[in-house]
C-alpha cells in the first residue's frame, strides 16, 4: 500500500539532526517557520536560529554575514518569496561569492494551491538557474528531502532546494542515498523515457502503469538535481528510446523541459513535455484540482508518451 510523508516535516527534522552534529549550522526564517518547519531548529537551538520576520532580502543579507564568518547558514520561507524578493541579494552577493548559504524554497510550485497565483512559484528553477555558481535540488520525496538537507550543507557554496508543501508519495527505500548531480532511475523500460522531478513522479510513475497494459515499457527517472544538470546522461539514456516525455510542476521555460531540449539538441529522439504553460497559477479547494486544471496528470503523460511511440518516422 502507498504511503506519503510531507517533505517539509523531513526538512524541519534534517536540520535539528545537523544541528546536532555541527555547530556551524545556523538557519533563518521570514515569519514563516512553522509552516516551513524550520520552527523545529528554532525549538532545539534557539541560539542558533534568527527570525528574520517580512523582509526576505535582509534574511539573505544577513546569512551571507553568517556565511563569511564560518557558519553554514539555511535560510526558509516560500519558493516565490525566496527566489522573487531576495534575488538580488542571492545573485549579488551569496552567489557571486560563492558563500555557504542554503535556500530552502518551501511551498514550491502550485503546491501552495490555496493561496492563489502570488504564493505559486512556477518559475523558481528558471530563476534560480540562471544564476552562475548556484546548485539546485529538486527532491522527490520525504526520504530524498533529508538526504538533499544534509547534501546541501558537505556542499561548498549557494544551493537552492525545492520543497513541496502536501505530502507526497514515499518512493525512496531505506537503503538509497544521495549525491547531487545524479539522476534516480524508479522504474526501468526501453520504449519510452520519462522525466520527472518532484510532486509529478507519482503522475509519472501511474503513466508507465497504463502504458505497460498497452504493451509500452517506459523507464522513469527523477532528476533530483537541476543543476548541475546531468546534459550527457540524459542523452544517453534518451539512445534508442522512441521519445522522452518530461513532466513537471514549473513553466516549461527555464525548468526541466527546456534542460532536456538542450540534452537532446544533437538526437533525432522527439521530446514532448507536460508542464505549466506561460501563465501563473490560480487558486483551488485541494493540489490535485489545480493540478488537473494545468493538465498536469498521469494521463496526460501516457497520452503525449503514446502519440510519441506510435508516430511514424
Amino acid at each position: 500500500m502507498a504511503t506519503y510523508s510531507n517533505p517539509r516535516m523531513a526538512y524541519g527534522e534534517a536540520l535539528v539532526e545537523l544541528g546536532k552534529e555541527d555547530p556551524r549550522i545556523v538557519v533563518l526564517d521570514a515569519d514563516l517557520c512553522k509552516s516551513t518547519m524550520s520552527v523545529l531548529f528554532q525549538d532545539a537551538f534557539p541560539d542558533r536560529f534568527f527570525e528574520m520576520g517580512i523582509a526576505e532580502a535582509n534574511m539573505m543579507s544577513m546569512a551571507a554575514g553568517l556565511a563569511v564568518s564560518g557558519k553554514i547558514a539555511f535560510t526558509s520561507t516560500f519558493a516565490v518569496f525566496a527566489t522573487g524578493r531576495a534575488y538580488d541579494q542571492i545573485r549579488q552577493t551569496i552567489s557571486i561569492g560563492k558563500l555557504n548559504v542554503k535556500v530552502c524554497g518551501s511551498s514550491c510550485g502550485l503546491s501552495d494551491f490555496g493561496d492563489g497565483s502570488t504564493h505559486q512559484s512556477i518559475e523558481d528553477v528558471a530563476i534560480m538557474s540562471a544564476i552562475p555558481n548556484m546548485t539546485i535540488l529538486t527532491p522527490v520525496d520525504a526520504a530524498e528531502t533529508r538526504l538533499a538537507v544534509r547534501a546541501a550543507a558537505e556542499h561548498p557554496g549557494p544551493v537552492y532546494m525545492r520543497v513541496n508543501r502536501n505530502p507526497v508519495l514515499d518512493v525512496l527505500t531505506k537503503d538509497d542515498t544521495f549525491k547531487i548531480g545524479r539522476h534516480r532511475v524508479l522504474r526501468e523500460g526501453n520504449d519510452i523515457l520519462l522525466l520527472t522531478h518532484g510532486v509529478m513522479v507519482e503522475k509519472a510513475l501511474a503513466a508507465a502503469v497504463l502504458l505497460e497494459k498497452e504493451g509500452l515499457s517506459a523507464k522513469v527517472v527523477s532528476i533530483s538535481t537541476m543543476k548541475p544538470f546531468d546534459y550527457e546522461g540524459i542523452a544517453n539514456m534518451a539512445r534508442g528510446m522512441k521519445g522522452v516525455v518530461t513532466a513537471e510542476e514549473h513553466s516549461y521555460i527555464g525548468g526541466l523541459a527546456s534542460a532536456t531540449a538542450l540534452a537532446l539538441r544533437r538526437s533525432a529522439v522527439p521530446l514532448d513535455y507536460l508542464a505549466i504553460n506561460d501563465v501563473f497559477g490560480e487558486s483551488a479547494h485541494y493540489p490535485e484540482q489545480l493540478q488537473a486544471a494545468f493538465g498536469l496528470t498521469a494521463d496526460n503523460i501516457a497520452n503525449k508518451a503514446r502519440k510519441l511511440a506510435t508516430a511514424k518516422p
